[in-house]
């Protein structure tokens, strides 16, 4: 097996971020449920944008989030995911760059837009969102660099990005390089709304490939179809090698065969905009995880990561994340 030249490879949908801030009303006016993602067409997601205020633009993606975040923590970094050859597709392309993340995935040129997520952000810090997958269900098999996935310590795989079909074959053809080279294979389930779609072939891809697995409390509940968090914590133990699981201000808890670990997070002064905490949870952990630190450690780092991300407007860390990585050795 050859050394590792990147810690992590994420997967995912590519997307620009369209940030609003809006209140409780805004969404019930508009039959939305709060804190849920929405797969929605290009025409209903811009009739909803025009009737909210001043938006940002930001680049995000689920696992593009994570990848960024890895990388502001010091570890090498690489994205593969699909957006078009215009104007977003561009800016997405220098920003993941400019994080210093690789990502080489060829453009669309004739196919759909560059994805777009209407990101209604609540006075609680709550984002509701609003999805048009654009170029990114164009991703397939094809899209695949066999030689960045047999580098990289883990391959990590963005839940979101299972709905179409030839990017779900890419994660089992994915996987399966990854195993073969010796390399993890980790998943984020994302949404309860999304594994409610997916649950069968979710159970499924877990349990024959996947080593890692990243949820909060509502995912895995759903995943299981269980109510009680103590009893979806034994019945993953096993079935997966790690089991990282998110439960907002109560921490995380981590789940092996031989242990079932809470650990605690610190409080903050402010919920500002939940956007991108799991996905933050998640990129302080396979820092930690991929640098060879122990699972706790990682925990505390993907919290202490996710900390910072919660109280600012956006889902990528600033540079200030390099200074956590001095709190777990201070």
């Amino acid at each position: 097996m050859s050394k590792p030249t990147l810690d992590v490879l994420g997967i995912g949908n590519a997307i620009v971020d369209i940030l609003v801030q809006t209140d409780e009303a805004f969404l019930n006016e508009n039959g939305l449920i709060k804190g849920t993602m929405a797969l929605v067409s290009s025409d209903d997601q811009w009739d909803l944008y025009e009737k909210t205020g001043q938006a940002i633009e930001s680049s995000g993606g689920s696992a593009a989030n994570t990848l960024a975040g890895v990388a502001a923590l010091g570890s090498r970094a690489a994205f593969a995911g699909k957006v078009n050859k215009d104007q977003l597709g561009r800016v997405f392309g220098h920003d993941i760059r400019a994080a210093s993340v690789t990502y080489e995935t060829k453009m669309s040129i004739d196919g759909a837009p560059t994805a777009t997520c209407l990101v209604l952000i609540t006075p609680d810090g709550q984002r509701t969102m609003q999805t048009f997958l654009g170029a990114c269900v164009e991703f397939s098999v094809d899209d695949l660099d066999i030689e960045q996935i047999q580098s990289a310590k883990v391959v990590y795989l963005e839940g979101y990005l299972w709905d179409p079909e030839p990017a779900r074959e890419a994660f089992f053809k994915a996987a399966e390089i990854a195993h073969e080279a010796g390399r993890k294979v980790a998943l984020s389930l994302s949404d309860p709304f999304c594994v409610d779609r997916h649950r069968e072939g979710f159970l499924a891809f877990i349990e024959e490939h996947v080593d890692i697995l990243f949820a909060n409390e509502d995912e895995i509940l759903s995943l299981y179809q269980l109510d009680d968090f103590e009893s979806v914590a034994k019945r993953i133990q096993g079935v997966v090698e790690i089991a990282a699981l998110t439960r907002s201000e109560k921490g995380s808890v981590i789940v092996t065969a031989d242990a079932i670990t809470p650990v605690p997070t610190r409080p903050v002064d402010k919920v500002v905009d939940t956007t991108g905490a799991g996905d933050a949870y998640a990129a302080g952990f396979l820092a930690a995880y991929t640098q060879g630190r122990d699972l706790t450690t990682a925990a505390v780092l993907g919290s202490l990561l996710a900390s910072l991300i919660i109280q600012q407007i956006g889902a990528r860390p600033s540079a200030s994340a390099q200074d956590l990585l001095n709190q777990l050795d201070g």
